[in-house]
C-alpha cells in the first residue's frame, strides 16, 4: 500500500546538510531516516554541493516550473478498470563518471560514481538545454533524458548492466486517465544512499527489493545466487508520480515530488492534495551481470541498501505527451514504441524508428 512520503523543508534540508558534510541524498524523502545513521553504514562522506544549477540563476535551491500547473486538485475518479496503463523506455548505459548535475551542478569529480543511462552526454555541467541538444542510448530518439544511478562493483570491478534496461513509466494512481507528461526540465532523487536497512525496506518505492534467481525482497545482496550464464542480480524501485506543479526541483531535490496515498474509505490511490498534479511513475527494472559470490559486491554510494536513482526529464515534448495519452491514460501495455501486443487494433504512438509518425 502506498504511503505518503513526509516532506522536510528546503531551510531545514539545507540546514542539514551544511552540519552533516554529506552528499547526495544527504536527507531523506521520509523524515524517519536517521541521517548518522545512515553514514555509519555508507563508511564515506561527501564534499556538500557549493554551487548551482544555470537553471537555478538565483541559487536558493527551487528552480520553479514556467508556467507552473495551479487550479489542480486531486483526481478520485474511477475509470473503467484496465490491469495495465504503462510504457517503456528501454535505455543502455552510455557511460560513468563521479558526477551528479542535480546534486553537484558544475562540480565534476565530487559525487560518488555514477552509472548513466540515456543521454550521452550528462556530466556535471548538465543543463535542460544541454540534454536538449544532446543525443541518447534510449530506443526513442525523443527520450534525451538523463537517468543514474550509483555504480556496481564486484571488488574493483564495475558491473554495468548490458543492453537497454526497462525502465518503465506507469500510472501510480487510480485515475489512469489523470495522468499528464513530465514538465521539461523536472528533475528529482529517488531514496537516499544515507538511508538504514530499515529505511530501504519500508521505502514507499521497494518493489521487489534486490532479486536473483528464486531469491526476492532482499535488502542485503542475495547469498543463494546461482552462479548459471542466466542468472544476474536485479532490483524494481518506483519513483514518486505527484508533483507540487511549482517546481521543477527543490533544495533536497525530493520536496516537490511525493508519493501517491490511499484515499480513505477506498483502495484507490490519489495524489495528496498539496502534490496535487498526477504525473509517470517511473520505476527502474535494473540487471547487474554478476551472481555466484556476491560478498565482493557493493554500491559506490555503499552498501546494498544505498540504492537511490535520478531523473533529469528532458523528452521531446510531443513525443513524450503522444507515449503518456496513447499507453498510460489509454490503458494499454506498451513497449518502446508505444505498441501493445495484446491490443493490437490500437497501434503504437511512434513508427518503426521510435520516432512520431
Amino acid at each position: 500500500m502506498p504511503r505518503r512520503s513526509k516532506v522536510l523543508s528546503g531551510a531545514l534540508v539545507a540546514s542539514a546538510l551544511l552540519l552533516t558534510s554529506i552528499g547526495i541524498g544527504t536527507v531523506a524523502a521520509d523524515a524517519s531516516t536517521p541521517v548518522a545513521a545512515g553514514a555509519a553504514h555508507a563508511g564515506h562522506t561527501m564534499a556538500v554541493s557549493t554551487a548551482a544549477s544555470p537553471d537555478d540563476p538565483d541559487g536558493d535551491g527551487y528552480i520553479p516550473a514556467n508556467p507552473p500547473v495551479t487550479g489542480v486538485t486531486p483526481s478520485t475518479d474511477e475509470p473503467p478498470h484496465r490491469y495495465f496503463h504503462e510504457f517503456q523506455a528501454n535505455c543502455a548505459v552510455s557511460h560513468t563518471a563521479p558526477d551528479d548535475p542535480i546534486v553537484f551542478p558544475q562540480q565534476p569529480g565530487k559525487s560518488h560514481n555514477h552509472t548513466f543511462m540515456g543521454n550521452t552526454t550528462t556530466d556535471a555541467n548538465s543543463t535542460t538545454a544541454s540534454l536538449d541538444a544532446g543525443s541518447t542510448t534510449c530506443l526513442a530518439p525523443g527520450d534525451r533524458s538523463g537517468y543514474w544511478m550509483p555504480t556496481m562493483y564486484d571488488g574493483d570491478r564495475p558491473v554495468l548492466p548490458v543492453g537497454p534496461q526497462t525502465i518503465y513509466y506507469k500510472a501510480g494512481v487510480t485515475d489512469y486517465t489523470s495522468v499528464r507528461p513530465f514538465p521539461k526540465g523536472l528533475r528529482y532523487v529517488v531514496a537516499s544512499p544515507m538511508q538504514s536497512a530499515q529505511d530501504f525496506r519500508d521505502h514507499p518505492g521497494f518493489v521487489e527489493g534486490w532479486e536473483c534467481g528464486d531469491s526476492f525482497f532482499n535488502v542485503d545482496f542475495p547469498t543463494d545466487c546461482p552462479e548459471r550464464r542466466d542468472v544476474q542480480v536485479n532490483i524494481r524501485w518506483q519513483a514518486p508520480s505527484c508533483w507540487d506543479g511549482r517546481n521543477l526541483d527543490t533544495p533536497d531535490h525530493r520536496s516537490h515530488m511525493a508519493y501517491p496515498v490511499v484515499n480513505p474509505g477506498t483502495n484507490n490511490n490519489v495524489c495528496p492534495a498539496d502534490h496535487p498534479v498526477a504525473l509517470p511513475m517511473i520505476e527502474f527494472k535494473m540487471a547487474f551481470p554478476v551472481n555466484g559470490d556476491l560478498s565482493r559486491v557493493r554500491l559506490a554510494s555503499g552498501a546494498s541498501y544505498s540504492f537511490h536513482y535520478d531523473f533529469f526529464n528532458a523528452w521531446d515534448e510531443p513525443t513524450l505527451k503522444a507515449m503518456t495519452d496513447h499507453c498510460i491514460v489509454g490503458g494499454l501495455q506498451c513497449d518502446a514504441r508505444g505498441y501493445d501486443q495484446s491490443h493490437p487494433e490500437a497501434g503504437a504512438a511512434l513508427n518503426e524508428h521510435y520516432e512520431l509518425p
